[in-house]
């Protein structure tokens, strides 16, 4: 009989900075990808993370396989009582030193569970702006607020958060995992909707709600096609104005032009199947779609809102355009499309630009120094690896 192989053991958490993780959602999204990546990346033999999500999901199936505690506990808009007493115990027995919340009801329930049991809490603002509940726990719980985009901290300090409990540690990529690649014939994603690899295709990435206004990305469609009847779109995501928008295909009779790819687990890939990248948000703050297109090598077209214009650079990495304005953002995907040569110009320049000035190693190193630096804040600093033992900025792109 042969002997069984055991599994490797995580490091003992004794001596790591214990961290809770509050997570307000638990959906496929941005956040929660931030999230994953964060303890998928910071070391383990520094950092020990626990988990409270409002549901189960493969979020949380993710987290789990990336060694995290998770717990499950309801955060609706009247906050259960039950569950404010679960996350105090679970401070106590798991002895940890600093909640970390993502999205308002997260925070409202970090900042009192941090209040009644005298433990340090930080709330990232993944959104373009504060929300009046996240303001008001800030206030009443001092919790020290971190912004993903310069605009998000400007408007924070703006609306009076206190310097010393304020900073900004920008969104970055992977810039290894995300990177451009050959396109061939057979791309799965060409594939499955019955495309050529010289197909001309611009693709939405993201979740089909209203902030993202994906119904703008059909009206551009529909003037692509005006101009470019050969050129194709797709929607990468799911969300809940998908049966909305397949309504407004069909009425434009879009059916043979515009696609719904679903949720797709190959994004690295599948960015380089695209020839343009489209975001018509409302609301951003510093996208990781745009980050990940980006250091594939892919020019975007994209709304001018929130931390946008700090990632793509008009003219040279791809376009900005107002939003809501689908005739413009359908005339710039046409003349990228309509150029080889200067869509391959702008997607190196997107690649550099990622490389240089965005890339996830020290954005994961301003993280991690925070997170030392309030659950711990008479430990000396770390030297090295990053942003460690310097003062934390809020410059993105290198400005």
């Amino acid at each position: 009989m042969n002997p069984v192989t055991p599994l490797p053991q995580p490091p003992s958490r004794e001596g790591r900075v214990q961290v809770l993780e509050v997570l307000g959602n638990a959906i496929v999204g941005g956040m929660e990808s931030w999230v994953l990546r964060l303890v998928q990346r910071l070391p383990r033999e520094r950092f020990a993370f626990t988990a409270i999500c409002p549901f189960e999901s493969p979020l949380t199936d993710q987290l789990r396989g990336a060694g995290v505690e998770v717990e499950i506990a309801p955060m609706g808009e009247d906050l259960p009582w039950a569950t404010l007493q679960a996350t105090c115990a679970l401070v106590r027995e798991r002895r940890i030193e600093l909640l970390h919340a993502h999205l308002p009801q997260a925070h409202l329930l970090a900042g009192l569970a941090g209040v009644l049991t005298h433990t340090p809490v930080l709330t990232t603002i993944h959104a373009r702006q504060m929300t009046t509940l996240d303001l008001e726990v800030h206030r009443a719980t001092r919790s020290h607020v971190s912004t993903v985009a310069r605009q998000s901290y400007f408007h924070a300090l703006g609306l009076g958060v206190e310097p010393a409990l304020l900073s900004c540690e920008p969104n970055g990529v992977d810039t290894a995992t995300f990177r451009p690649r050959e396109r061939a014939a057979g791309e799965p994603l060409r594939a499955a909707l019955g495309l050529a690899p010289d197909v001309p295709l611009i693709g939405f990435v993201g979740r089909l709600s209203p902030e993202k206004a994906p119904q703008v990305f059909v009206r551009a469609a529909l003037m692509l096609k005006t101009q470019m009847p050969e050129a194709r779109a797709v929607f990468v995501g799911e969300g809940p104005m998908l049966a909305d928008l397949t309504d407004m295909v069909e009425r434009y009779g879009l059916q043979q032009h515009v696609h719904f790819a679903g949720v797709r687990q190959d994004m690295p890939a599948l960015y380089g199947e695209l020839d343009v990248l489209v975001s018509c948000s409302y609301t951003e703050a510093m996208p990781l779609v745009l980050l990940e297109a980006m250091a594939c090598g892919v020019p975007a077209v994209a709304t001018r809102v929130g931390g946008v214009p700090d990632i793509v650079e008009h003219g040279q990495t791809g376009w900005l355009a107002a939003p809501d304005n689908f005739d413009e953002i359908g005339r710039l995907c046409a003349q990228l499309l309509a150029d080889a040569s200067l869509r391959r110009r702008m997607g190196e320049r997107a690649r550099e630009r990622a490389v240089q000035r965005l890339d996830l190693t020290p954005s994961l190193a301003r993280v991690g120094a925070l997170l030392e630096r309030l659950a711990r804040p008479q430990a000396p600093q770390r030297v090295g690896g990053g942003t460690e033992g310097r003062p934390l900025g809020i410059s993105v792109g290198g400005r």
